[in-house]
C-alpha cells in the first residue's frame, strides 16, 4: 500500500514537474489550460494504479487534481477534467459507475461555487481553502461510503488513510502551484519593470533631440501653407504633413511621460478633482461619439502623486473606453471607492470588448487594439501606476465591454 500511495503522489507531482520544466517559460494566459490538461493526465494515471488495501477496499487519489483544477479554473476551464474523469470511470467499468458520476457531478457544481472567491483570497489562503474543501470532500464520500458496508476495523484503516492522504497531498500541491504563482507573477513584474526602465532612459535621451527638428519643420510647414504661390492642391500635402508632425509630436510627448520622476507636481488628493477634470474635458469628446460618461465617487481616502500624471492616466483610459464604443456608442462607468485602505477606480466601458490574449498583452510596448494604435497610451499607464506601487486589472469579455480596476495603496 505504501508503494502504491508514493507512486500516486508522483502522479501527483507529473503536472507540477512538467510544467516547471517544459512550460515555465510560456504564455502566462495559456497557463491555466496547460495545467488542466497536465492535471487530467495525473487524474487518469491515479485512477489506472489505485491503492488496494487487504481488506478488499480500493481507493486513489483522483479527487485531489479534480478538485484543484476546479478551484483555479472554474466550471468553463474544468469542464473538460470532469468530463475526462467521468468517461474514464465508465470505461474501467464495475461496480460503482453511476455513484461516482453522481458524486463527481456534485463535487464539480459545489466547488465551482467557491472558485471566484477562492481566486480572490490571498495564496496562504487559498491553501487553507483547498485543503478545508478536500478534507471536506473526502469526509463526505467516505460518509456515504458508510451507508453500504459495514463500519468495522478495515473500514476505519481506509478512512483514516484516505483522509491523511487527501489532505497532505493537497497541502503539498498547493504550496507547489502558489508557489510557481508567485515566480510567474514576480518574473512578470520584472520584465515590466526592466521595461520601463529602458524606455525611461531611451525617452529621456531620444526625445529632445526628436522635439526639436519637429518645432522647426512644422513651423516652416505652416510658413508654406500661408504662401499664395503654391496651387491647393500643394497646401493639402502640407496639411497632411502638419498632421502627421502633430501625431510625432504626440508620440514624443508619450516617451517623455516616461522620464518624469513622480515629483514634479505633488499633490495630497482623494482623486474627486482629478477625476471630474478629466471628465469634463471630455464630454466633447464623448458626444462626437454617442458616449454618456458617468461619474460616481465615494471614497475618503487620500494619496500623494503627481497630479498631471494621474490626468494623463485618466484621460487614456477615459479616450480607450469612448473609442471601444464608438462605433455603436454606449455609457462610460468610471466609479471611485475605498476598500481596505484601498483607493479604487473602476472604468467600465459597453464597447467591443477584448479577448483574453489581447488582455494579455495590454502594456507592451507597441502593441495596441486599435488600428493607428502605437500602444505608448497604455504603456504610459501602466508606468505611472507602477509608479504609485498600485495595481490595474483588466476584466474583458467579446462584444460585451472592458472593465478596467486601479486599486491605489494608501
Amino acid at each position: 500500500m505504501i508503494e502504491t500511495l508514493l507512486i500516486n503522489f508522483l502522479f501527483l507531482l507529473i503536472p507540477v514537474l512538467a510544467y516547471l520544466i517544459f512550460f515555465e517559460n510560456k504564455n502566462f494566459y495559456y497557463s491555466k489550460y496547460i495545467l488542466i490538461i497536465l492535471a487530467s493526465i495525473s487524474m487518469l494515471l491515479c485512477m489506472t494504479f489505485p491503492i488496494y488495501l487487504d481488506s478488499g477496499f480500493i481507493f486513489d487519489l483522483r479527487l485531489v487534481p479534480f478538485i484543484l483544477a476546479v478551484l483555479y479554473g472554474g466550471y468553463k476551464n474544468a469542464f473538460f477534467i470532469y468530463i475526462v474523469l467521468n468517461a474514464y470511470r465508465f470505461y474501467i467499468g464495475g461496480d460503482g459507475i453511476f455513484q461516482s458520476l453522481l458524486f463527481s457531478t456534485l463535487v464539480f457544481v459545489l466547488v465551482s461555487l467557491c472558485s471566484r472567491k477562492f481566486i480572490r483570497l490571498l495564496p496562504r489562503y487559498r491553501i487553507y481553502f483547498a485543503t478545508i474543501v478536500s478534507f471536506i470532500t473526502i469526509s463526505f464520500y467516505l460518509t456515504t461510503l458508510s451507508f453500504q458496508t459495514s463500519l468495522n476495523e478495515e473500514f476505519w484503516i481506509l478512512s483514516i488513510h484516505a483522509l491523511m492522504a487527501q489532505v497532505i497531498m493537497t497541502v503539498i500541491l498547493m504550496c507547489l502551484l502558489e508557489k510557481i504563482i508567485a515566480n510567474l507573477k514576480a518574473r512578470e513584474a520584472f520584465l515590466q519593470s526592466e521595461r520601463y526602465h529602458l524606455i525611461s532612459e531611451l525617452s529621456a535621451s531620444v526625445a529632445h533631440e526628436i522635439r526639436n527638428p519637429l518645432t522647426v519643420t512644422s513651423g516652416f510647414l505652416q510658413l508654406l501653407s500661408k504662401s499664395e504661390s503654391i496651387s491647393s492642391k500643394e497646401k493639402s500635402y502640407v496639411e497632411f504633413s502638419l498632421q502627421e508632425l502633430n501625431r510625432a509630436e504626440q508620440i514624443v510627448s508619450d516617451f517623455l511621460a516616461f522620464s518624469k520622476p513622480q515629483s514634479e507636481n505633488m499633490v495630497l488628493s482623494d482623486l474627486k478633482e482629478e477625476t471630474a477634470y478629466v471628465k469634463n474635458i471630455l464630454i466633447p469628446y464623448a458626444r462626437m461619439h454617442n458616449v454618456d460618461i458617468q461619474l460616481t465617487f465615494h471614497n475618503s481616502l487620500s494619496k500623494k502623486f503627481d497630479k498631471s500624471q494621474m490626468q494623463q492616466c485618466l484621460i487614456n483610459l477615459y479616450k480607450n473606453g469612448i473609442e471601444a464604443m464608438k462605433e455603436k456608442g454606449g455609457i462610460l462607468s468610471i466609479e471611485v471607492s475605498e476598500h481596505k485602505r484601498n483607493i479604487l477606480i473602476t472604468i467600465k466601458d459597453t464597447g467591443n470588448g477584448m479577448t483574453a490574449e489581447e488582455i494579455s498583452n495590454i502594456g507592451k510596448p507597441y502593441y495596441s487594439t486599435k488600428v493607428e494604435g502605437t500602444g505608448l497610451g497604455m504603456l504610459m499607464v501602466h508606468s505611472i501606476i507602477h509608479k504609485l506601487k498600485a495595481q490595474i486589472k483588466v476584466e474583458s469579455e467579446k462584444g460585451k465591454g472592458t472593465t478596467f480596476t486601479i486599486t491605489i495603496p494608501v
